[in-house]
């Protein structure tokens, strides 16, 4: 469902483009990921919804059949007992459109990814002294 190239200038402006029932899906996603993640920021990176803590914790989109989740290589190794009925790859999972997604399991990666990029900013930052 990506459309016509069109550049994106926030996650309203992308959930904006697709029919309505995609677009709650859209918003609801939006809504778990902000709540696991309350101190992140949104922004557009590769044309896509962005969630950025001390890094690019998650990304997500919508296709003509599935939404892409992209919680970069760890997130999807750390759970990949739970996102093992899913089509997956190295740094996505992808979720038929038509069944409802696991908001309970994507809060928790989201969770985790939060943690993982807060360690790994402070880690940054004890190497610095």
């Amino acid at each position: 469902m990506q459309g016509d190239k069109k550049t994106y200038t926030s996650i309203d402006d992308y959930i904006s483009t697709f029919p309505l029932d995609i677009q709650e899906i859209l918003t609801t996603l939006r809504k778990v990921i902000q709540e696991a993640a309350p101190d992140a920021e949104e922004k557009i990176s590769y044309q896509m919804p962005t969630f950025s803590l001390s890094g690019n914790l998650v990304h997500f989109a919508a296709y003509k059949n599935h939404i892409g989740f992209y919680p970069t290589s760890s997130g999807i190794t750390a759970f990949k007992k739970e996102l093992s009925t899913y089509k997956s790859s190295k740094g996505a999972v992808q979720f038929p459109i038509g069944k409802p997604l696991p908001y309970e399991l994507i809060s928790e990666i989201v969770k985790y990814r939060v943690s993982e990029n807060i360690e790994k900013a402070a880690g940054k930052k004890k190497s610095k002294k």
